[in-house]
Order: C-alpha cells, then structure tokens, then sequence
C-alpha cells in the first residue's frame, strides 16, 4: 500500500476525509472536512477531488459536500450491514409492532456498537442511538452482548481504554465489567436498567452467523420499570433465531462444490425471490 513521507497510507487518508462526516455533520465544506480530518487544506482538497470523482463524495450547488450514493452501493452488496438489515427487518418489524418503543440492530465497529437500524415511535421512551451511530461497548445491551461474545484481548483494550460513565448505573469498572459479561454469556441476554438514561432500560439478545460465531444484536429500549423483561427476551430470542437462519443460509454454501445463491440475500414477494433466483442460476450457468 502507498505511504506517504509521513508514513501514513494514502488510503487512512482517504478514510479520514470520509470519517469526518457523521449522522450530526452530513454536509460539509472543504475547510470544515479539513479541520475534521485533521489534514492541510491543499491535502484536503487533492482528496476530496479524488473521492467526488469515484462516486465516494458528492458536491453540492452550495460547495458543500456529502458522502456519495457509491457508498451505500458498496455495503448493499454484503450481508455485513445493509444485506444484515434487509434480512432482519422483517423480523424487527414483527418485535417493534408489539414493543412500539425502540427496536435496533447493532453490530461491533472496534471498541463501540454501531447501530445500522431503529424502528422506534415518536412517543417512545429516550434513547440516544441513531442508524450509524455509535456507543461505547460497556454502557449498551447491544453492545454488552457483542462484547460478551469476542476475545478476552479486546476485553482487555476496552478496560485499557476506558468508558464514559452516563448515570449512577453505568457500569464502573474492569471487574464489574467482567462480572457483568459473564452474566450476559451465561443467561444468553444483556438487560440494563438507566446505564446511559435513567429512565430507559435496554435489552439485548445475539444474533449468530455461519458456524455459531455471534455476529450482531437484536434488542430494544423501553421505559424503565418494574415489569418482567422475560416476554421481551423470549420474543428477540425468537426473532434473533429467525435472523441468524437468514444470515447461516445467505453465507454456507447451498452446494458441495460451494456456490452460493443470491437469493437470501432479499426479501420480498414470492415472484420477486423466484425472478432473482432464476437471474443468479443463468449467471452460474454462464460462468
């Protein structure tokens, strides 16, 4: 990979043009992405230049710049994000017309949960996650699942590394942390009572991928109160069930030789299924 004389790849450049959007800052100048990014104007612009016209960035008549459809073009195409979504929001669809609070869709991105879906109503309890938002790992029940599930190393970095503390509640430490993972390991659910806002409890349960590996969370926030959270956790036990078969079918192979067929990659009617499956043998038979 090139490097530049400052030993970063033209490529981590690249990716901090892109990071310095977000779901609070989607349009932005080119002076603005360069103080964001941290990099010189002139470098700001040689950049940008290059990701408008690869489809990356897109200019606005007021200058201003906003990340480009080619993107989402991108992740559409694999089960990791967008193909994740498409196949679990029938499923969430069904827990959120019985929850009518919130119902997300997270998966791990380094020490954080980044959450790629929500369906919520506008009188529902608060809740400070936005679809491509992200919250640290220990102070989420999304994020106390997928965090519960992966190697004791990134344990250790994300005690190393620390962690907002947002109410009385948070959870405090690496011992607590630790004690608090095992629960959720053993009873197969995070549930978390005001750990980010008071009033607002957070449930979680995990979805799993090919060969068992857990791949992302299913849970909801409701309001804070004494209610059983065992009717919740059943249904998105159910519901996460239902995903994980979706991802295992769209990822094993469907064949001894290995290939694999596009269509539970989708929902949609039947003779929509049926049309695209009929496109992805012709393509099979072609190649």
């Amino acid at each position: 990979m090139a490097r530049a004389s400052d030993g970063e790849s033209a490529l981590h450049k690249h990716l901090r043009v892109l990071e310095a959007f977000d779901a609070f800052r989607p349009y932005l100048t080119l002076s603005e992405i360069a103080r964001h990014a941290g990099l010189a104007a002139s470098t700001a612009h040689r950049l940008v230049a290059q990701l408008e016209e690869e489809g990356l960035l897109e200019r606005l008549p007021d200058r201003s710049y906003r990340l480009g459809v080619r993107l989402w073009e991108f992740a559409a195409r694999t089960p990791g994000a967008l193909g994740l979504r498409e196949l679990a929001r029938p499923w969430m669809s069904g827990v959120h017309a019985r929850v009518r609070q919130h119902t997300q869709l997270a998966v791990r991105s380094g020490r954080d949960v980044l959450f790629i879906e929500r369906m919520s109503t506008t009188d529902a309890v608060i809740n400070a996650t936005l679809i491509g938002g992200r919250t640290p790992l220990p102070v989420s029940s999304s994020g106390l699942v997928l965090l519960a599930h992966a190697g004791d190393d990134l344990v250790d970095d994300v005690i190393a590394a620390g962690w907002p503390r947002f109410t009385a509640h948070t959870v405090r430490d690496g011992d607590a942390l630790r004690a608090l993972l095992r629960r959720v390991r053993s009873q197969g659910f995070a549930d978390l009572r005001g750990h980010i806002h008071d009033v607002s409890r957070g449930i979680a349960v995990p979805i799993r991928g090919p060969h068992e590996v857990v791949y992302a969370a299913l849970g909801v926030v409701v309001r804070n109160d004494d209610r059983s959270a065992q009717a919740l956790i059943e249904m998105l036990t159910i519901a996460a069930a239902g995903i994980s078969r979706a991802l295992q079918e769209a990822y094993l192979p469907d064949d001894e030789v290995g290939h694999r067929r596009m269509r539970p990659l989708f929902s949609g009617s039947r003779a929509s299924l049926d049309y695209f499956a009929g496109l992805d043998e012709e393509h099979a038979a072609v190649v």
